[in-house]
């Protein structure tokens, strides 16, 4: 078959390179490290027409799109009006994340558990709402903002300043235009994905994100700076609280609202008291999350994003090959903030081929055979072990054999499974 993956970073090179093993990849716009398992399309991931276009002229029998932003354009929709098969959520269904607002009025009326908050598009009311709870607040960008508008505040004056930065010094654009101040919750953070066809379900392994950019969850937000599964805090019996009271009703949900939710729905899920509160929904996998999903599959992963696309995933079992699975992110000197790019990345042939190592590349550009940072997250650094100790130190193993001027990582990931 002819994949399309839509989208250029680690996540998408995890993808390609696992959907290569059984088809013929094509990636928009792609990285160094797509363009060494398919072929890259000079196409942005967020220009609608022209990806039609590309998957008409080359043949594509599925698209598989990646990122959160083509999907809010409505990517799926417009490949489904031309006959193309797409493997994510409609413009309608991915409003989940595309609207923070929506997101968490959908879950009150379907009873789905989250922390309690207020939807503001006046940045007045929104202090008021503030004050009048007299504690600090979690401050989120109603709109996509490249998993960066987002402020845990720690006290009431924090919370202010943040709704300030967000509505009127629209540090996210547009994005702030509207925010939602919720209450604080305390406890583990963990990411579980499940696949749909619209009605049943693929539930995948659990992961942990680590989104600050220091050790000791330290410093801003970013995109995520490493992952690993499977995460302890996520037993057996939390894993059935969040398939029976955070999945199946939201999925329950859509179909009901007449935005039934084909693709990849990644839950952000806090563990409060022994059960799942939801922090927020993605319509999409996540990233560095895919790469340890990825690097844990066994065989062939295409029945997966083709059940789902065609509506029907009925036969499809999750087969988990290695029992763990851990990736660091090595970023750019500036990182979350103004950044350096083209400096040359070595070390990346001897980085793959230790054992149970595979890096994806994220923000990475070939140029003159060398291969060059482009980007705020350049590499993930993936590695598979018999448990989150064997998969952590195979994967620092092989950061230390990559070099780039300026880079930067955290040396903690997993820290809340490793024990050593």
């Amino acid at each position: 078959m002819n994949v399309l993956v839509v989208g250029s970073g680690g996540r998408e090179h995890a993808i390609a390179a696992k959907l290569a093993a059984s088809a013929r990849v094509w990636c928009a716009p792609g990285n160094a490290g797509t363009a060494r398992v398919g072929t890259n399309l000079a196409i942005a991931a967020t220009n609608v027409e022209a990806i039609v276009r590309a998957a008409k002229d080359h043949a594509i029998d599925l698209v598989v799109v990646g990122p959160e932003a083509p999907l809010a354009l409505g990517l799926v929709d417009a490949l489904s009006e031309a006959g193309v098969l797409a493997f994510g959520p409609s413009k309608a269904a991915a409003a989940l994340e595309s609207s923070k607002g929506f997101a968490k009025d959908f879950m009150k009326r379907h009873r789905v558990p989250t922390a309690g908050y207020g939807v503001f598009d006046d940045a007045d009311e929104a202090i008021a709402f503030v004050h009048r709870a007299g504690r600090p607040m979690v401050v989120k960008a109603d709109g996509l903002a490249a998993g960066k508008g987002v402020v845990v505040a720690s006290s009431t004056e924090e919370t202010v300043r943040a709704i300030e930065e967000i509505m009127i010094a629209r540090e996210h654009g547009e994005a702030g235009a509207r925010v939602v101040v919720e209450e604080r919750l305390e406890g583990p953070e963990v990411s579980y994905h499940v696949v749909s066809d619209g009605e049943r379900y693929v539930a995948l392994a659990a992961a942990q994100d680590h989104k600050r950019l220091l050790d000791g969850d330290r410093g801003p937000n970013t995109g995520g700076m490493g992952a690993y599964s499977p995460p302890p805090m996520v037993t057996d019996a939390i894993e059935r609280a969040i398939l029976k009271d955070v999945v199946e009703p939201t999925l329950a949900g859509m179909a009901a609202e007449g935005r039934p939710f084909r693709g990849a729905l990644f839950v952000g899920v806090m563990i409060v008291d022994g059960a799942p509160m939801v922090l927020e929904y993605n319509v999409r996998f996540g990233d560095p999350e895919t790469e340890v999903l990825m690097a844990r599959w066994e065989g062939d992963v295409l029945p997966l994003f083709l059940g789902s696309a065609r509506g029907d995933l009925r036969g499809v079992v999750p087969r988990w090959g290695a029992p763990a699975a851990l990736s660091v992110v090595m970023a750019s000197e500036g990182y979350p903030g103004a950044l350096a790019k083209g400096r040359v990345i070595e070390g990346l042939e001897e980085a793959n081929a230790l054992e149970g190592v595979l890096v994806h590349e994220a923000g990475t550009v070939g140029e003159g055979g060398r291969t060059l940072t482009s980007g705020g997250r350049v590499l993930a650094v993936t590695a598979t072990g018999a448990d989150v100790d064997e998969a952590a130190a195979r994967a620092y193993a092989a950061v230390a054999r990559v070099r780039f001027e300026g880079a930067q990582h955290r040396r903690d990931i997993g820290w809340q499974a490793r024990t050593r």
